[in-house]
């Protein structure tokens, strides 16, 4: 049997990103999570990810979230380059420094008044989501526990979604160390309707990222 693709299966491939699409996507992705960070934290908030735990960071010590998100996803970028390649960790790379910078530069250009909560978490939910969508899509991501997973998946068979749903639960379950139970539950619903964003929404079968 021939394996060559043939000309028909050929047209149905989708083309490569280009250098300025793969700009835009990164830009995009940057700077709509830079800003569902700013209200995540405008409310008091936690999330999931190194993210969150860069949140969590910042509560305690009352650093600038920017340079710790930056920080914590060092360790990551080895793991990415081995598992997934350059390309990827490159892109990465660009998305965690732009989110770092953004998140401290725009809080003085952004300010919020009183946003009721459940509408706060499905708010920073969605426009979180849509901020990953774009990077998933662009073969980038905001580096941390998901490219753990895929290296432990690799070494030991344990599966990556495991990885990051039990550092999820160990991180929200940190978060009542600093927050109120309240402010917590509201942060798990900002979580579940992020994490149904991307699952809606970012299927292989339907979507080829290249």
């Amino acid at each position: 049997m021939n394996a060559t693709p043939t000309t028909r299966d050929a047209d149905l491939l989708p083309a490569p990103h280009t250098l300025l699409e793969d700009t835009q996507a990164l830009t995009f992705g940057g700077v709509m999570a830079a800003f569902g960070l700013v209200m995540l934290t405008h409310l008091g908030f936690v999330t999931g990810q190194t993210a969150g735990l860069a949140v969590l960071i910042s509560y305690v010590t009352g650093w600038s979230f920017g340079p710790i998100f930056f920080a914590v996803n060092l360790p990551f970028y080895w793991l990415g380059y081995k598992r997934i390649g350059l390309a990827f960790t490159l892109k990465t790379f660009v998305a965690v420094g732009l989110v770092s910078g953004l998140s401290m530069v725009m809080p003085a250009y952004v300010s919020f008044g009183d946003i009721h909560p459940a509408l706060g978490a499905v708010l920073v939910g969605m426009i979180s989501g849509a901020a990953l969508l774009a990077l998933f899509r662009h073969g980038a991501s905001l580096g941390g526990i998901g490219i753990l997973g895929l290296y432990l998946q690799d070494k030991t068979g344990f599966r990556a979604g495991w990885t990051q749903l039990i550092f999820d639960i160990c991180l929200f379950s940190a978060a009542f160390l600093v927050r109120d139970p309240i402010t917590v539950a509201w942060s798990a619903l900002g979580a579940l309707v992020l994490n149904l964003v991307i699952a809606i929404n970012h299927r292989r079968d339907r979507y080829i990222a290249t």
